[in-house]
């Protein structure tokens, strides 16, 4: 029995490709006539050949079943719900971690902040305190002036001269003037002989004597 190649393929379901692949492993018995190619076999093979054929085909081009392809999209959903669920932990990851070094910032600006705040508390305390200081003291050197300035203008009286009209009275030079006063100038806050008014010095020699500090 014979088949042309085309008759063949479409007895046993098979392609040219096939076929020609057969023919020339010598698989395959066959003649030329006019040009055409013929498949040349037993009859009581045709059977055999036809099964031979079909378990090829399966093998080659396996039967894809609806279920088959369900069964790969939902491998491949599975795949990609898996690689979602892998990205978000590692979003959530990186955003606790810029969290936290957010705060950790946080905490360094707030603890730096805090010991100037600390630095410029005790500053201005110092400040207020020398302040209170300098304010004592002048009130203390205000009483003591008004004080001063108290007994010399009750003890000043038509007895008394002013140190300069005093020193210019002696026809001494000005050098020794100049002296003289410096002398009267250092203690006349701490020695009753001297009285001061309006910034004025005054002698009293009906009661006091003055020869130590007039000495040339």
């Amino acid at each position: 029995m014979r088949l042309t190649i085309d008759e063949y393929c479409k007895h046993f379901k098979m392609s040219k490709e096939m076929i020609n692949s057969k023919i020339k492993a010598k698989k395959l018995n066959y003649i030329m006539e006019n040009g055409i190619t013929y498949i040349t076999f037993p009859e009581d093979s045709l059977n055999r050949e036809k099964e031979v054929a079909k378990e090829t085909t399966k093998l080659i081009k396996p039967k894809t079943t609806v279920a088959t392809v369900l069964a790969l999209y939902q491998k491949e959903n599975n795949a990609l719900k898996n690689k979602i669920i892998q990205l978000e932990l590692k979003i959530d990851k990186l955003i606790d971690d810029k969290e936290q070094m957010l705060r950790d910032e946080r905490d360094k600006i707030e603890q730096l902040y805090s010991k100037k705040d600390e630095q410029l508390k005790n500053i201005l305390e110092l400040i207020n305190s020398k302040i209170e200081l300098e304010r004592e003291k002048t009130t203390l050197h205000e009483v003591e002036t008004f004080n001063h300035e108290k007994k010399t203008e009750i003890t000043y009286n038509t007895d008394t001269i002013e140190l300069k009209k005093y020193l210019k009275s002696l026809g001494i030079k000005a050098s020794q003037r100049k002296i003289i006063k410096k002398r009267f100038l250092d203690i006349y806050d701490s020695d009753t002989r001297i009285m001061q008014k309006n910034g004025k010095l005054y002698l009293n020699f009906s009661k006091y004597d003055y020869s130590d500090l007039l000495a040339k």
